[in-house]
C-alpha cells in the first residue's frame, strides 16, 4: 500500500529544532558520563600524580557544559519568538482542563489524543520543568567554573556567581545541587526515551523519527 495516499505528511520541527534537541542530547551525555568521572577518577591511581586523563575528562566536560548553555539560550529563544507558533500552541492544553483529561485517558489506552499544538499538556510541563532544570544546572555550572577560573569568561561572571553562591550557603551545597540534578537528567532521559517509543507505537503518529526527519504523518 502507498503510505503517501494514506497518510499526510506535516513538518512539525524545524531544521533548528531538531539540531539542538541532539546537541542538548549528546551534551547530557557527554556531562553526564565526564562528570560522574570527575567525581570519581577511577582511570587513575590515586598514588599517581599523573592528573592528564583528569585534565581531557574536565576540558570536555567544560566545552559540553558551555554548549548546553548555549543550547538552552537558544531554545528559550526559539520557543518566544520562532516563525512556527507550533510549540506556543501547545500552552492551550495546559489551560484547559480537558486537554488534562483526554490525554490521561489516551494514556491509558482509552481514546486518542488531539493536541492544538506538538505537545500535550502533561508533556509540556514536563517539558518546562526539564528546562527550569536545564537552566539551574547550568547556574549551577557556571559558578562552579568561576570559582576556578579566573580570567575570561570566569572573571566576567565572578561578582554574580560570588553572589550566586553565597545564596546557596557555600560551594558544597551548589556541587550537591549540581549533582542531584544530574539525576533528574538522567531519569527524565529515560522516561523521555521510553514515552517517545511508546507514543510512536500508541497513536501511530509522532514517533521518534519525527525528531530526526522533522516529519509528522497523520493518517486521512
Amino acid at each position: 500500500m502507498n503510505h503517501s495516499a494514506t497518510h499526510t505528511r506535516h513538518q512539525i520541527f524545524s531544521p533548528a529544532i531538531r539540531v539542538f534537541h541532539w546537541l542538548r542530547a549528546l551534551s547530557i551525555l557527554v556531562l553526564v558520563i565526564t562528570g560522574f568521572y570527575i567525581s570519581w577518577p577511577f582511570l587513575v591511581a590515586p598514588e599517581t600524580n599523573d592528573i592528564q586523563v583528569q585534565s581531557y575528562i574536565r576540558f570536555a566536560h567544560l566545552v559540553f557544559g558551555f554548549v548546553l548553555t548555549a543550547v538552552t539560550l537558544v531554545r528559550m529563544y526559539l520557543f518566544f519568538f520562532s516563525k512556527s507558533d507550533i510549540e506556543r500552541r501547545s500552552f492551550k492544553d495546559v489551560i484547559n482542563p480537558k486537554s488534562w483529561v483526554t490525554q490521561l485517558k489516551s494514556y491509558m489506552w482509552s481514546g486518542h489524543l488531539h493536541k492544538a499544538g506538538i505537545y500535550g499538556p502533561l508533556q509540556f510541563m514536563t517539558y518546562l520543568a526539564i528546562s527550569v532544570v536545564a537552566i539551574f544546572i547550568c547556574i549551577t555550572g557556571l559558578a562552579l567554573y568561576a570559582n576556578v577560573y579566573h580570567q575570561g569568561m570566569g572573571g566576567a561572571i565572578w561578582e554574580i556567581s560570588n553572589w550566586f553562591i553565597a545564596q546557596m550557603g557555600g560551594l558544597a551545597p551548589v556541587r550537591t545541587w549540581h549533582h542531584y540534578l544530574t539525576w533528574v537528567f538522567i531519569i527524565f532521559t529515560l522516561i523521555h526515551v521510553y514515552m517517545a517509543v511508546w507514543s510512536g507505537i500508541r497513536f501511530k503518529h509522532n514517533s521518534v523519527d519525527s525528531i530526526v526527519s522533522g516529519y509528522d504523518y497523520h493518517k486521512h
